[in-house]
């Protein structure tokens, strides 16, 4: 099935084919999707309303985002991440346990930067699935949007990807174990050594 017009801008936004503060035109964005005028507009104004779009004067384009909101972002993330996990240990069904061994197989098989990062946000949706709480899985998605689109990856670091995979491997077993403080607590320790690493990961970027 097709997706939306809507559903392809965003994904085109995510992965960086529309970068940030890059300028939108409906009639381009037309063309580009095979689409009419009218639910352009109306995937832009949902997108405007979700943050990553920008209006200035006439002119719509992709929003930028700041180290420091990516920093506030982890802040809040951190506690999000863990009543998830704490969730999950508590109502995860026995699908929703084989897909995260699924998931955390996979982690294991990625190779490049891109790849790690994607396993890892499939890993964590799956977690956010399984705690079966749709107020948890709204924030974290809207939250999480803004970090995928963020250029670099705290991944690209090895020790910091062989620290994620244990990491990930001991929220899973609490998870089976069904021990929601455990899951609770690695989970935001998780989250908040990620945060370390991006915020290094910014001080050590060249200033233009």
């Amino acid at each position: 099935m097709k997706s939306s017009v809507y559903d392809q801008i965003r994904e085109a936004i995510l992965t960086g084919e529309l970068a940030p503060g890059q300028t939108l035109s409906e009639n381009a964005l037309a063309e580009r999707f095979g689409a009419s005028r009218t639910p352009v507009r109306e995937a832009l104004h949902r997108l405007e309303t979700e943050q990553l779009l920008e209006r200035a004067s006439r002119s719509v384009h992709v929003r930028e985002t700041s180290p420091e909101e990516i920093l506030d972002i982890y802040y809040v993330r951190i506690s999000l991440e863990g009543a998830a996990a704490k969730g999950a240990a508590e109502r995860a069904s026995q699908l929703d346990i084989a897909r995260l061994k699924v998931a955390a197989q996979n982690l294991k098989d990625a190779t490049s930067p891109a790849e790690r990062a994607l396993t890892n946000r499939l890993f964590h949706e799956a977690m956010w699935a399984a705690s079966h709480s749709p107020t948890l899985i709204d924030l974290l998605e809207r939250l999480n949007v803004h970090l995928i689109r963020y250029p670099r990856t705290t991944f690209e670091r090895e020790e910091r990807w062989r620290e994620a995979i244990q990491e990930h491997d001991q929220i899973l077993e609490s998870v089976i174990n069904r021990d929601g403080e455990s899951a609770r607590q690695l989970a935001e320790d998780h989250m908040t050594a990620a945060r370390e690493v991006r915020l290094q990961m910014m001080t050590e970027m060249p200033k233009s």
